[in-house]
């Protein structure tokens, strides 16, 4: 996914740009800096690296863990008639859901420059191709899938295999699941191990498997400035790049993730246009992208011990602004979660429902105006920054 640079932020570019020096052979007596009399100054070097290495590493490294335990979960199925098992395979795949939903919320660096996004994430599935293989495939092996189209890889079609059709009911008889349902979905797992891999790989080691010479990416987001790199020039681009980052995820759920099935009425909602629809999953994913966001916020996964996030550089310009965009995250998740309402109804069928689309309403009027604190209050924050 790629986001564009709203007209603020190339607002602040242009200033920026401004700022620069004028190359010019000026010999006049240089002035003694005085302290900026407007803005507010903010150290970010504490919170660049407990987000790099707290929040985004640990949660990609979380991620290629729970791919190992998602590969080994359908491995098990191979020959298994034990309902268990595929019990215990759908919640390891739920398990590596986590993660990379709550990355969404900084969708940047490799993930995008890899296209592992559209490997792992590709919707909607398309199920006719994805019964084409099941039909005409002698077998399965993991390099022959990762040269398929990612629309029959990665998630989702291991969702579909796992559960189902997912219209009435997320559950499956392991009975039900064919030798061939069983050989795509390990090797589709054994792809997925294989990508999650090289994504924490990216970040922890080398950011560009083609090049011996290159920093891992958690080195150039800490790093901004450096002579070698090429990618953030500064503080104030790695916070910009962070910003945008929850401002894209909080826009895709609210207009492209809720929206889109939602329809303008309930005569124009479509089922098929809801992710993780197969599972059930697809509230905890919208909550999970949100939780993302929150991640970044607070700087650190919930319940974990405090540390800097963004909430500390918007603190640092207004007290007041920090608390409300806090409140207002939260806010955000417990209305996605309430969509479900006392029935746990899945998303799916809550668009279908006349009280369902009005829960559903509530958590797009709040996602909508997260957005706007976030564009119109919080991302203008960098042009006041002396930093």
């Amino acid at each position: 996914m790629r986001f564009n640079y709203t007209a603020i932020s190339l607002a602040l570019v242009a200033t920026l740009s401004a700022c620069g020096g004028s190359g010019s052979d000026d010999t006049s007596t240089p002035t003694t800096p005085t302290t900026p009399t407007t803005g507010f100054s903010f150290v970010a070097t504490e919170m660049i690296t407990n987000l790099t290495d707290d929040v985004i590493v640990a949660g990609y490294a979380d991620l290629a863990a729970k791919g190992d335990a998602l590969l080994l979960a359908t491995q098990t199925l191979l020959t298994s008639t034990v309902q268990a098992d595929l019990v215990a395979a759908q919640n390891a795949w739920k398990s590596a859901r986590q993660p990379w939903e709550q990355g969404e919320s900084h969708i940047f660096g490799p993930v995008d420059s890899l296209s592992i996004d559209p490997h792992l994430d590709s919707w909607p599935l398309n199920t006719t191709d994805l019964q084409t293989q099941l039909a005409n495939s002698n077998g399965f092996d993991a390099d022959t899938i990762k040269g398929w189209n990612d629309d029959v890889q990665g998630f989702h079609t291991m969702e579909y295999l796992l559960f189902g059709d997912g219209v009435n009911s997320n559950t499956k008889l392991i009975a039900d699941l064919s030798t061939k349902e069983r050989e795509y979905l390990i090797a589709l797992a054994e792809v997925f191990r294989d990508y999650t891999a090289q994504l924490d790989d990216a970040w922890q080691v080398s950011h560009n498997p083609q090049d011996a010479n290159a920093k891992p990416y958690a080195e150039l987001l800490k790093t901004p400035g450096d002579a070698t790199n090429t990618i953030y020039s500064s503080q104030l681009a790695v916070i910009e790049e962070l910003i945008n980052g929850m401002i894209g995820i909080v826009d895709e759920v609210g207009n492209g993730k809720i929206a889109d099935p939602f329809g303008e009425s309930l005569t124009t909602a479509d089922t098929s246009k809801v992710e993780s629809q197969y599972s059930w999953n697809s509230l905890t994913d919208f909550s999970n992208n949100i939780i993302g966001v929150r991640n970044v916020y607070q700087g650190e996964f919930t319940g974990g011990a405090d540390k800097q996030g963004l909430i500390d550089f918007v603190t640092a310009a207004d007290a007041t602004l920090a608390t409300r965009v806090a409140s207002e995250i939260d806010d955000a998740i417990l209305k996605i979660q309430a969509i479900s309402g006392s029935t746990s109804m899945p998303f799916r069928q809550a668009i279908l429902d006349a009280d369902g689309r009005a829960r559903t309403q509530v958590a797009v009027d709040a996602l909508t105006k997260l957005q706007t604190t976030l564009q119109s209050d919080v991302l203008p924050l960098l042009s006041d920054w002396n930093s």
